[in-house]
């Protein structure tokens, strides 16, 4: 039963993000119409480009999971179910024995999910941060369609591919565009998840398509304000390391 009482004491804390983009970016939607591009870029029903949430979702996830077994968490093989927690497949006893502990017990689950789970989820945890998509407010007639020619590359042979020419949408470069959303951090969100997350952050340099080609790099901009005490930091130690 839902006690809608319990949820005023219990609010969703959100932390606004703010990507600029210092390049041109391509964030493709295949199959979209309206476009010569063979891949246009993503747009909302007004017209206004958007970087969809669950790709700035999987990237921070992928982060976090780095900066995590950085400082010696064991954490589970994402994004294939049957790796994850708490099935956690093809891992041996031994390995799966790291994760029989008392900080990864969730007791809602009654099973044992590893740092990055408690956050992101998986197929048996829901999510307890939630990732808005990032959305450019510019108007649309601003942003002319610009077409980046491009060849499909043989691997093998180190050379183009006969007829295999197509065509990118990208935004204007070096416009500076402001993509906007927020991160949600649901109430039984584990409280080092903040410090994790906005930690993870400044890895990601690009976003989209194409980053090896210098497209969709970015800077992010985050409140100023935003205070995490020590004792959240410490909770990321594992323990015995101090």
């Amino acid at each position: 039963m839902i006690y809608l009482q319990n949820l005023l004491e219990n609010p969703v804390e959100t932390v606004s993000l703010t990507a600029i983009i210092d390049t041109a970016l391509c964030v493709g939607a295949g199959g979209s119409t309206g476009s010569l591009a063979d891949k246009p870029l993503m747009r909302m029903a007004n017209g206004k480009l958007l970087i969809p949430g669950s790709q700035l979702k999987g990237r921070l996830r992928h982060e976090c999971e780095k900066l995590a077994r950085g400082l010696g968490w064991p954490i589970c093989e994402s994004p294939t179910a049957e790796t994850m927690c708490p099935q956690l497949a093809g891992f041996s006893d031994q390995d799966k024995a790291k994760f029989n502990r008392s900080d990864y017990w969730i007791e809602a689950d009654q099973r044992h999910h590893c740092l990055i789970c408690q956050i992101f989820g998986n197929p048996a945890l829901a999510s307890r941060v939630l990732v808005d998509d990032l959305i450019c407010d510019e108007d649309p007639d601003n942003l002319p369609e610009v077409l980046r020619p491009c060849v499909t590359i043989n691997r093998r042979r180190q050379t183009a591919e006969d007829k295999k020419l197509y065509f990118l949408e990208t935004s204007p470069p070096n416009a500076e565009l402001k993509f906007e959303g927020s991160l949600h951090f649901q109430p039984n969100c584990p409280d080092y998840a903040k410090a994790l997350i906005l930690s993870a952050l400044p890895h990601i340099n690009a976003l989209g398509g194409s980053k090896s080609a210098g497209l969709g790099w970015l800077t992010w901009h985050t409140p100023k304000d935003i205070k995490i005490e020590d004792d959240i930091w410490s909770k990321l130690l594992p323990k015995g390391v101090e």
